[in-house]
């Protein structure tokens, strides 16, 4: 059986090593647009920072190691045609020009996301840069290198604007964030995410909420950003506006798909094409208490897609169990965390919803260093049902919620997560954890 897999990083390399764990004569090949295998992405911004100064650090498995396993890898390869009814694929030498045909049993589509690119004039002007590949990190830590780069623009005020944010501030650069909506952060709700334009502030980042990209400006590189609402210097301007599937490629395939390009999969990664798979990115994923199909590209989701439609593809028949959205992200001094839906989640899949807002400490004050913590609970009003938890702090968040997931994940009520026996030491928590309490606090 020969299975080729389009795209080789997070949900594609997980299906390899999959399927050549499971069965070791499978052949297995995989065309990777870019140059590198099986990275993460995640990393970057820390990567640019100079907090991890080695990019292969950020290699999960290198392609020797791959190749070792009997894994074919093509980098610099885009797929730019699927062709169902022939079970081939039309691919791209990036670095020769030429074209090829080749053909699969199974076809797995593993794309990933691009980056959106907002349309204005002087988008391609040397000095924008995006955050989102491995080439864009290294192009983007040569470029911030130079001392010639003092005025940084950061468009979106989403996470990976504003962990690229921090790496400008750690590299010495002046730094302003315009997001074109009122607040920063919008998958979390406004109590997250207040605290987090202040500590912003504090780090001397300038913010520009509710303010449109306009024009990027400058004779032969970037000089200016234009607004619908102002002007600023910039050497160097990093667009971080959201990600969109990288599926254009299967314009006429017969694939479905979602009007974002998202493809449509079941619960076990099957397209509704037979011996068509996809995970990643590029797909839609079963959201465990919506009960429904939502886009949520995380690293995450995607790896454990990945490994199921490996397995799947080789005959098994393994449901997604779905995601809750699970994500964190730190900004300078605070870290944040979210699990399952968000108030706005709720009010538009019409739940009966109940929330609580609530401050504890992380541990006791007579103990050194105690910090708060704020988290907000999403329940069901009836049954007290735990649906979505989010927090904010300075430490000892993250980990809390991932408390909150396991429970969301096993649809615990509040009752019974308010007296889970969980570990207590004064440097750690009190007798009731900040968990417990926010349990506690819903009537």
């Amino acid at each position: 059986m020969k299975i080729v897999i389009v795209g080789g990083v997070a949900a594609g390399m997980s299906a390899a090593a999959k399927i050549k764990r499971t069965n070791p004569d499978a052949e297995v090949v995989v065309y990777e647009k870019g140059g590198f295998l099986s990275y993460g992405a995640c990393g970057l911004p820390y990567f640019v920072s100079g907090v991890n100064d080695d990019w292969r650090k950020l290699i999960a498995r290198t392609r020797e190691e791959f190749e070792k396993s009997g894994i074919r890898t093509f980098l610099r390869h885009e797929v730019v045609k699927v062709v169902p009814d022939r079970k081939q694929i039309m691919v791209k030498d990036l670095e020769q020009g030429s074209l090829f045909l080749d053909a699969y049993d199974k076809l797995m589509i593993a794309v990933g996301a691009s980056p959106i690119v907002p349309d204005v004039p002087g988008i391609r002007l040397p000095g924008v840069h995006l955050l989102k590949s491995m080439e864009d990190g290294l192009d983007l830590k040569e470029a911030a290198a130079s001392p010639a780069v003092r005025e940084v623009v950061i468009i979106g005020g989403g996470a990976i604007g504003l962990e690229a944010a921090e790496a400008m501030v750690h590299l010495g650069k002046r730094v302003r964030v315009v997001e074109l909506a009122d607040r920063l952060l919008p998958p979390y709700d406004p109590e997250i995410t207040e605290p987090v334009s202040a500590e912003l502030h504090r780090h001397g980042v300038s913010l520009h909420l509710a303010e449109q990209l306009t024009e990027i400006a400058g004779a032969g590189r970037v000089e200016r950003v234009r607004t619908d609402r102002g002007e600023y210097p910039a050497d160097l301007v990093i667009l971080a506006t959201g990600v969109r599937p990288a599926t254009g490629f299967l314009a006429g395939s017969g694939i479905r798909m979602a009007p974002n390009g998202a493809i449509y999969i079941d619960r076990e990664m099957r397209t509704n094409i037979p011996d068509v798979y996809a995970a990643g990115d590029c797909a839609v994923v079963y959201h465990r208490v919506m009960e429904e199909d939502t886009y949520i590209p995380l690293g995450t989701t995607a790896n454990k897609m990945g490994r199921l439609a490996g397995g799947n593809m080789l005959g098994r028949r393994d449901k997604f169990v779905g995601t809750l959205g699970s994500a964190a992200i730190k900004v300078f001094d605070l870290e944040l965390g979210r699990t399952g839906l968000s108030e706005a989640d709720a009010k538009k899949l019409a739940i009966d919803y109940g929330t609580a807002v609530v401050e504890a400490m992380d541990h006791p004050a007579y103990y050194p260093n105690p910090t708060p913590i704020r988290f907000k609970l999403i329940y069901d009003k009836e049954t007290k049902t735990l649906l979505g938890a989010q927090g904010v702090g300075a430490k000892g968040v993250v980990l809390r919620i991932n408390l909150f997931a396991v429970a969301i994940h096993n649809r615990m009520s509040a009752r019974e997560l308010g007296m889970v026996d969980l570990c207590y030491a004064p440097p750690f928590s009190g007798v009731w954890d900040a968990v417990h309490i926010a349990c506690n606090a819903v009537k």
